[in-house]
Protein backbone atom coordinates (compact mmCIF):
# COMPACT_ATOMS: atom_id res chain seq x y z
CA UNK A 1 0.00 0.00 0.00
CA UNK A 2 1.50 3.28 -1.12
CA UNK A 3 0.51 5.16 2.04
CA UNK A 4 2.51 2.74 4.18
CA UNK A 5 5.51 3.22 1.89
CA UNK A 6 5.18 6.98 2.38
CA UNK A 7 5.05 6.54 6.16
CA UNK A 8 8.23 4.47 6.07
CA UNK A 9 9.95 7.12 3.97
CA UNK A 10 8.84 9.93 6.33
CA UNK A 11 10.22 8.15 9.40
CA UNK A 12 13.45 7.08 7.67
CA UNK A 13 14.12 10.65 6.59
CA UNK A 14 13.42 12.00 10.06
CA UNK A 15 16.02 9.68 11.56
CA UNK A 16 18.56 10.25 8.80
CA UNK A 17 18.41 14.05 8.53
CA UNK A 18 18.30 14.72 12.27
CA UNK A 19 21.58 12.80 12.69
CA UNK A 20 23.60 14.57 9.95
CA UNK A 21 26.53 16.92 10.52
CA UNK A 22 25.62 19.88 8.28
CA UNK A 23 27.82 22.87 7.43
CA UNK A 24 26.05 26.17 6.94
CA UNK A 25 25.92 27.86 3.54
CA UNK A 26 25.83 31.58 2.73
CA UNK A 27 22.20 31.51 1.64
CA UNK A 28 19.55 33.67 3.28
CA UNK A 29 15.78 33.27 3.09
CA UNK A 30 12.72 35.11 4.35
CA UNK A 31 11.44 33.57 7.55
CA UNK A 32 7.76 33.33 6.55
CA UNK A 33 8.04 32.67 2.79
CA UNK A 34 7.48 29.48 0.84
CA UNK A 35 10.32 28.67 -1.57
CA UNK A 36 11.20 26.87 -4.75
CA UNK A 37 14.95 26.14 -4.76
CA UNK A 38 16.28 25.42 -8.20
CA UNK A 39 19.73 25.03 -9.68
CA UNK A 40 22.23 22.64 -11.22
CA UNK A 41 22.02 18.95 -10.30
CA UNK A 42 24.23 18.21 -7.24
CA UNK A 43 24.70 21.93 -6.51
CA UNK A 44 23.50 21.42 -2.95
CA UNK A 45 19.73 22.04 -3.02
CA UNK A 46 18.99 18.94 -0.96
CA UNK A 47 21.87 19.71 1.39
CA UNK A 48 20.45 23.20 1.98
CA UNK A 49 17.05 21.69 2.74
CA UNK A 50 18.75 19.40 5.26
CA UNK A 51 20.24 22.52 6.85
CA UNK A 52 16.80 24.17 7.13
CA UNK A 53 15.35 20.99 8.65
CA UNK A 54 18.17 20.71 11.18
CA UNK A 55 17.71 24.35 12.21
CA UNK A 56 14.12 23.55 13.14
CA UNK A 57 14.99 20.26 14.78
CA UNK A 58 17.66 21.91 16.95
CA UNK A 59 15.07 24.43 18.16
CA UNK A 60 12.17 22.05 18.83
CA UNK A 61 13.77 18.57 19.17
CA UNK A 62 10.64 17.25 17.42
CA UNK A 63 11.17 15.22 14.24
CA UNK A 64 7.43 15.35 13.57
CA UNK A 65 7.75 19.08 12.82
CA UNK A 66 9.14 18.35 9.35
CA UNK A 67 7.97 16.20 6.46
CA UNK A 68 10.65 15.47 3.85
CA UNK A 69 10.06 13.51 0.64
CA UNK A 70 12.59 13.00 -2.15
CA UNK A 71 10.72 12.14 -5.33
CA UNK A 72 13.79 10.48 -6.84
CA UNK A 73 13.41 7.72 -4.22
CA UNK A 74 12.99 4.53 -6.29
CA UNK A 75 10.03 3.52 -4.12
CA UNK A 76 8.11 6.46 -5.59
CA UNK A 77 8.91 5.74 -9.24
CA UNK A 78 5.24 5.21 -10.13
CA UNK A 79 4.08 8.20 -8.08
CA UNK A 80 1.38 10.31 -9.82
CA UNK A 81 -0.33 13.62 -9.15
CA UNK A 82 -3.33 11.80 -7.69
CA UNK A 83 -1.02 10.27 -5.04
CA UNK A 84 0.33 13.58 -3.71
CA UNK A 85 -2.45 14.09 -1.17
CA UNK A 86 -1.44 10.77 0.42
CA UNK A 87 1.75 12.46 1.69
CA UNK A 88 -0.22 14.77 4.00
CA UNK A 89 -2.63 11.98 4.94
CA UNK A 90 0.26 9.69 5.89
CA UNK A 91 1.80 12.35 8.14
CA UNK A 92 -1.57 13.06 9.79
CA UNK A 93 -1.98 9.37 10.59
CA UNK A 94 1.49 9.34 12.18
CA UNK A 95 1.28 12.68 14.04
CA UNK A 96 -1.30 15.30 14.97
CA UNK A 97 0.69 18.47 14.15
CA UNK A 98 0.98 20.39 10.88
CA UNK A 99 4.58 19.98 9.63
CA UNK A 100 6.82 22.15 7.51
CA UNK A 101 6.78 20.35 4.14
CA UNK A 102 9.94 19.70 2.09
CA UNK A 103 9.41 18.28 -1.41
CA UNK A 104 12.71 17.41 -3.11
CA UNK A 105 12.99 17.10 -6.94
CA UNK A 106 9.23 17.29 -7.25
CA UNK A 107 9.35 18.16 -10.96
CA UNK A 108 9.31 14.42 -11.75
CA UNK A 109 5.59 14.38 -10.81
CA UNK A 110 3.56 15.99 -13.58
CA UNK A 111 1.04 18.52 -12.30
CA UNK A 112 2.78 19.06 -8.95
CA UNK A 113 2.16 22.83 -9.09
CA UNK A 114 -1.52 22.55 -8.14
CA UNK A 115 -0.65 20.43 -5.11
CA UNK A 116 2.01 22.93 -4.00
CA UNK A 117 -0.42 25.82 -4.40
CA UNK A 118 -3.08 23.98 -2.37
CA UNK A 119 -0.61 23.38 0.47
CA UNK A 120 0.29 27.08 0.49
CA UNK A 121 -3.43 28.01 0.50
CA UNK A 122 -3.89 25.72 3.52
CA UNK A 123 -1.12 27.65 5.34
CA UNK A 124 1.50 24.95 5.20
CA UNK A 125 5.07 26.21 5.08
CA UNK A 126 6.49 24.61 1.93
CA UNK A 127 9.99 24.22 0.45
CA UNK A 128 10.44 22.68 -3.00
CA UNK A 129 13.52 21.82 -5.07
CA UNK A 130 13.96 21.13 -8.77
CA UNK A 131 16.83 20.79 -11.23
CA UNK A 132 15.19 22.50 -14.18
CA UNK A 133 15.17 26.21 -15.00
CA UNK A 134 11.59 25.93 -16.28
CA UNK A 135 10.67 26.10 -12.61
CA UNK A 136 11.64 29.79 -12.89
CA UNK A 137 9.32 30.50 -15.82
CA UNK A 138 6.53 33.07 -15.98
CA UNK A 139 4.06 30.25 -16.54
CA UNK A 140 5.20 28.65 -13.27
CA UNK A 141 4.75 31.92 -11.38
CA UNK A 142 1.21 32.24 -12.77
CA UNK A 143 0.28 28.68 -11.82
CA UNK A 144 1.57 29.11 -8.28
CA UNK A 145 -0.13 32.48 -7.95
CA UNK A 146 2.77 34.29 -6.33
CA UNK A 147 2.69 32.02 -3.30
CA UNK A 148 6.32 30.92 -3.66
CA UNK A 149 9.62 32.73 -3.85
CA UNK A 150 12.10 31.25 -6.32
CA UNK A 151 15.79 31.07 -5.41
CA UNK A 152 18.64 29.53 -7.38
CA UNK A 153 21.08 27.46 -5.34
CA UNK A 154 24.50 27.73 -6.93
CA UNK A 155 27.55 25.57 -6.39
CA UNK A 156 29.82 26.43 -3.48
CA UNK A 157 31.47 29.82 -3.55
CA UNK A 158 35.16 29.80 -2.70
CA UNK A 159 34.37 31.03 0.82
CA UNK A 160 31.95 28.13 1.27
CA UNK A 161 34.44 25.70 -0.28
CA UNK A 162 36.97 26.70 2.39
CA UNK A 163 34.36 26.31 5.12
CA UNK A 164 33.48 22.82 3.85
CA UNK A 165 37.21 22.06 4.18
CA UNK A 166 37.08 23.37 7.78
CA UNK A 167 39.05 26.53 6.91
CA UNK A 168 37.87 29.93 8.15
CA UNK A 169 40.16 32.75 6.92
CA UNK A 170 41.83 34.58 9.80
CA UNK A 171 41.58 38.40 9.96
CA UNK A 172 45.09 38.77 8.47
CA UNK A 173 45.14 35.61 6.37
CA UNK A 174 46.79 37.42 3.45
CA UNK A 175 49.94 37.87 5.50
CA UNK A 176 49.93 34.72 7.64
CA UNK A 177 50.96 31.16 6.86
CA UNK A 178 47.28 30.33 6.41
CA UNK A 179 47.45 31.88 2.93
CA UNK A 180 49.48 28.91 1.68
CA UNK A 181 46.75 26.46 2.67
CA UNK A 182 44.07 28.74 1.19
CA UNK A 183 45.96 29.04 -2.10
CA UNK A 184 46.42 25.27 -2.25
CA UNK A 185 42.68 24.76 -1.81
CA UNK A 186 42.04 27.49 -4.36
CA UNK A 187 43.95 25.48 -6.97
CA UNK A 188 41.67 22.52 -6.30
CA UNK A 189 38.57 24.75 -6.51
CA UNK A 190 39.90 26.42 -9.68
CA UNK A 191 40.32 23.18 -11.65
CA UNK A 192 37.58 20.98 -10.16
CA UNK A 193 34.84 23.46 -9.26
CA UNK A 194 32.41 23.79 -6.38
CA UNK A 195 30.09 20.80 -6.31
CA UNK A 196 29.75 20.09 -2.56
CA UNK A 197 29.93 16.33 -3.05
CA UNK A 198 33.29 16.48 -4.84
CA UNK A 199 35.10 16.98 -1.53
CA UNK A 200 34.52 13.29 -0.75
CA UNK A 201 36.41 11.95 -3.73
CA UNK A 202 40.07 11.58 -4.65
CA UNK A 203 39.28 10.92 -8.33
CA UNK A 204 37.59 14.28 -8.84
CA UNK A 205 37.71 14.27 -12.63
CA UNK A 206 36.02 10.86 -12.71
CA UNK A 207 33.27 12.18 -10.42
CA UNK A 208 32.75 15.18 -12.70
CA UNK A 209 32.69 13.02 -15.82
CA UNK A 210 30.06 10.71 -14.31
CA UNK A 211 27.99 13.66 -13.14
CA UNK A 212 28.15 15.27 -16.57
CA UNK A 213 26.97 12.06 -18.22
CA UNK A 214 24.04 11.93 -15.80
CA UNK A 215 23.06 15.53 -16.59
CA UNK A 216 23.76 15.22 -20.32
CA UNK A 217 22.06 11.89 -20.96
CA UNK A 218 19.30 12.15 -18.34
CA UNK A 219 18.40 15.78 -17.82
CA UNK A 220 19.06 16.96 -21.38
CA UNK A 221 19.02 14.20 -24.00
CA UNK A 222 16.33 11.90 -22.54
CA UNK A 223 14.09 14.55 -21.02
CA UNK A 224 14.04 16.64 -24.20
CA UNK A 225 14.11 13.68 -26.62
CA UNK A 226 17.14 15.09 -28.43
CA UNK A 227 17.66 13.34 -31.77
CA UNK A 228 20.91 14.89 -32.98
CA UNK A 229 23.06 13.98 -29.97
CA UNK A 230 26.30 14.51 -31.89
CA UNK A 231 25.34 18.10 -32.72
CA UNK A 232 24.55 18.75 -29.05
CA UNK A 233 27.93 17.33 -27.98
CA UNK A 234 29.71 19.53 -30.52
CA UNK A 235 27.72 22.55 -29.33
CA UNK A 236 28.88 21.93 -25.75
CA UNK A 237 32.49 21.62 -26.86
CA UNK A 238 32.41 24.76 -29.01
CA UNK A 239 30.76 26.80 -26.25
CA UNK A 240 33.46 25.65 -23.83
CA UNK A 241 36.20 26.62 -26.27
CA UNK A 242 34.56 30.02 -26.82
CA UNK A 243 34.25 31.05 -23.16
CA UNK A 244 36.13 34.33 -23.64
CA UNK A 245 34.66 35.22 -27.04
CA UNK A 246 31.42 36.71 -28.26
CA UNK A 247 29.63 33.90 -30.06
CA UNK A 248 26.98 34.05 -32.77
CA UNK A 249 24.66 31.18 -33.53
CA UNK A 250 25.56 31.44 -37.22
CA UNK A 251 29.23 30.94 -36.40
CA UNK A 252 28.50 27.90 -34.24
CA UNK A 253 26.25 26.42 -36.93
CA UNK A 254 28.97 26.86 -39.55
CA UNK A 255 31.62 25.26 -37.31
CA UNK A 256 29.41 22.25 -36.58
CA UNK A 257 28.45 21.92 -40.26
CA UNK A 258 32.12 22.06 -41.30
CA UNK A 259 32.73 18.88 -39.30
CA UNK A 260 30.01 17.18 -41.29
CA UNK A 261 27.18 17.39 -38.75
CA UNK A 262 24.19 19.21 -40.22
CA UNK A 263 22.00 21.31 -37.95
CA UNK A 264 19.88 24.43 -38.28
CA UNK A 265 19.90 27.70 -36.34
CA UNK A 266 16.46 26.97 -34.84
CA UNK A 267 17.76 23.61 -33.56
CA UNK A 268 20.81 25.28 -31.99
CA UNK A 269 18.59 27.84 -30.25
CA UNK A 270 16.50 24.98 -28.87
CA UNK A 271 19.58 23.03 -27.74
CA UNK A 272 21.01 26.08 -25.96
CA UNK A 273 17.72 26.46 -24.10
CA UNK A 274 18.01 22.79 -23.03
CA UNK A 275 21.52 23.46 -21.67
CA UNK A 276 20.33 26.55 -19.81
CA UNK A 277 17.29 24.73 -18.42
CA UNK A 278 19.63 22.10 -16.96
CA UNK A 279 21.80 24.88 -15.42
CA UNK A 280 24.79 23.68 -17.39
CA UNK A 281 25.47 27.05 -19.04
CA UNK A 282 24.47 30.69 -18.71
CA UNK A 283 24.78 33.60 -21.10
CA UNK A 284 25.02 37.35 -20.98
CA UNK A 285 24.96 40.20 -23.50
CA UNK A 286 26.95 43.16 -24.76
CA UNK A 287 25.89 46.32 -22.92
CA UNK A 288 26.21 48.32 -26.15
CA UNK A 289 24.41 45.85 -28.42
CA UNK A 290 21.13 46.76 -30.06
CA UNK A 291 18.13 44.89 -28.72
CA UNK A 292 17.95 42.86 -31.94
CA UNK A 293 21.56 41.70 -31.46
CA UNK A 294 21.38 40.79 -27.77
CA UNK A 295 19.93 37.35 -28.48
CA UNK A 296 21.94 36.51 -31.60
CA UNK A 297 25.36 37.45 -30.18
CA UNK A 298 26.28 36.53 -26.63
CA UNK A 299 28.98 35.14 -24.41
CA UNK A 300 28.37 31.76 -22.81
CA UNK A 301 29.79 30.43 -19.55
CA UNK A 302 29.56 27.14 -17.69
CA UNK A 303 27.96 27.11 -14.25
CA UNK A 304 30.88 25.15 -12.78
CA UNK A 305 34.61 25.19 -13.51
CA UNK A 306 34.95 21.46 -13.04
CA UNK A 307 32.46 20.65 -15.81
CA UNK A 308 34.01 23.28 -18.10
CA UNK A 309 37.47 21.84 -17.50
CA UNK A 310 36.34 18.47 -18.92
CA UNK A 311 36.31 20.07 -22.38
CA UNK A 312 39.51 22.15 -22.35
CA UNK A 313 43.25 21.89 -23.03
CA UNK A 314 45.40 24.66 -21.46
CA UNK A 315 42.30 25.89 -19.64
CA UNK A 316 43.65 28.50 -17.21
CA UNK A 317 42.49 31.73 -18.89
CA UNK A 318 39.05 30.32 -19.65
CA UNK A 319 38.65 28.95 -16.12
CA UNK A 320 39.61 32.33 -14.66
CA UNK A 321 37.01 34.22 -16.66
CA UNK A 322 34.40 31.54 -15.98
CA UNK A 323 34.94 31.85 -12.21
CA UNK A 324 34.63 35.63 -12.33
CA UNK A 325 31.43 35.35 -14.35
CA UNK A 326 29.86 33.00 -11.79
CA UNK A 327 30.98 35.22 -8.91
CA UNK A 328 29.34 38.26 -10.52
CA UNK A 329 26.22 36.24 -11.37
CA UNK A 330 25.83 35.32 -7.69
CA UNK A 331 26.07 38.98 -6.71
CA UNK A 332 24.24 40.79 -9.52
CA UNK A 333 22.05 38.10 -11.16
CA UNK A 334 21.28 39.51 -14.62
CA UNK A 335 22.41 43.08 -14.08
CA UNK A 336 25.89 42.83 -15.57
CA UNK A 337 27.29 42.68 -19.10
CA UNK A 338 30.37 42.63 -21.23
CA UNK A 339 31.25 45.87 -22.98
CA UNK A 340 32.12 45.91 -26.66
CA UNK A 341 32.13 49.18 -28.63
CA UNK A 342 35.44 50.00 -30.35
CA UNK A 343 37.04 48.49 -27.27
CA UNK A 344 36.26 45.41 -25.21
CA UNK A 345 36.01 44.92 -21.45
CA UNK A 346 35.19 41.52 -19.99
CA UNK A 347 32.63 42.61 -17.39
CA UNK A 348 30.63 45.75 -16.70
CA UNK A 349 28.34 46.18 -13.69
CA UNK A 350 26.50 49.47 -14.38
CA UNK A 351 27.22 52.09 -11.76
CA UNK A 352 29.63 49.79 -9.89
CA UNK A 353 32.70 48.61 -11.83
CA UNK A 354 34.52 47.68 -15.01
CA UNK A 355 36.59 44.54 -14.82
CA UNK A 356 39.17 42.78 -16.98
CA UNK A 357 40.45 39.23 -16.48
CA UNK A 358 44.05 38.45 -17.43
CA UNK A 359 46.16 35.53 -16.25
CA UNK A 360 49.20 37.86 -16.06
CA UNK A 361 49.99 41.45 -17.01
CA UNK A 362 53.77 41.11 -16.72
CA UNK A 363 54.02 41.22 -20.51
CA UNK A 364 54.07 44.90 -21.51
CA UNK A 365 51.77 44.47 -24.52
CA UNK A 366 49.18 42.63 -22.43
CA UNK A 367 49.39 45.27 -19.72
CA UNK A 368 48.86 48.10 -22.22
CA UNK A 369 45.94 46.35 -23.88
CA UNK A 370 44.07 45.66 -20.64
CA UNK A 371 44.73 49.11 -19.13
CA UNK A 372 43.84 51.04 -22.29
CA UNK A 373 40.58 49.12 -22.75
CA UNK A 374 39.52 49.86 -19.16
CA UNK A 375 40.37 53.56 -19.41
CA UNK A 376 38.59 54.00 -22.74
CA UNK A 377 35.44 52.27 -21.48
CA UNK A 378 35.60 54.14 -18.16
CA UNK A 379 35.71 57.51 -19.93
CA UNK A 380 32.70 56.55 -22.09
CA UNK A 381 30.67 55.17 -19.19
CA UNK A 382 31.84 57.58 -16.46
CA UNK A 383 32.89 54.63 -14.31
CA UNK A 384 35.49 55.09 -11.56
CA UNK A 385 36.08 51.63 -10.08
CA UNK A 386 38.37 49.67 -12.37
CA UNK A 387 39.84 46.20 -11.78
CA UNK A 388 42.10 43.67 -13.42
CA UNK A 389 41.74 40.17 -12.01
CA UNK A 390 45.01 38.25 -12.36
CA UNK A 391 45.92 34.75 -11.31
CA UNK A 392 48.40 35.79 -8.64
CA UNK A 393 49.56 39.39 -9.22
CA UNK A 394 48.63 42.37 -7.07
CA UNK A 395 49.32 46.08 -7.52
CA UNK A 396 47.72 49.44 -8.26
CA UNK A 397 48.11 51.12 -11.66
CA UNK A 398 47.72 54.89 -12.01
CA UNK A 399 47.03 56.05 -15.54
CA UNK A 400 45.19 59.03 -17.10
CA UNK A 401 43.69 60.03 -13.76
CA UNK A 402 42.33 56.53 -13.07
CA UNK A 403 43.34 53.98 -10.43
CA UNK A 404 43.20 50.37 -11.56
CA UNK A 405 43.40 47.70 -8.86
CA UNK A 406 45.09 44.46 -9.89
CA UNK A 407 43.83 41.69 -7.60
CA UNK A 408 44.63 37.94 -7.53
CA UNK A 409 41.58 35.84 -8.31
CA UNK A 410 41.74 33.89 -5.05
CA UNK A 411 41.60 37.16 -3.08
CA UNK A 412 38.81 38.56 -5.26
CA UNK A 413 36.67 35.51 -4.53
CA UNK A 414 37.22 36.07 -0.80
CA UNK A 415 35.82 39.60 -1.07
CA UNK A 416 39.03 41.65 -1.36
CA UNK A 417 37.96 44.49 -3.66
Amino acid sequence: MIKNIIKSIIIENQEFISSLDIKERDISIEEQANYIFTGQRRAGKTYFIYHLIQERFIKTKRVEDFLYINFEDERLMEFKYSDLSLIIEAHRELYENKPVVFLDEIQVVEGWQKFARRLADQNYRVFITGSNAKMLSTEMATTLGGRFWVKEIQNLSFKEFLRFNDIIPEPNFRFSDQRFLIKKLFEEYFYFGGFPEILRYKEKKEYLSNLFQKVFLGDIVARNQVRNVQALKLLLKKLAESIMDETSLTRIKNIISSIGVKTGTATLIEYISFLEDAFLIKSFSNYKAKITERESKKKYYYCDNGILNLFLINPESSLMENLVFNDLASLYTDNFYYYRDNTEVDFYVPGKMLLQVAFSIKDNDTRKREVNALIKAASELNEKRLFIISFDEEEEIFDSGYTIKVIPLWLWLLGVR
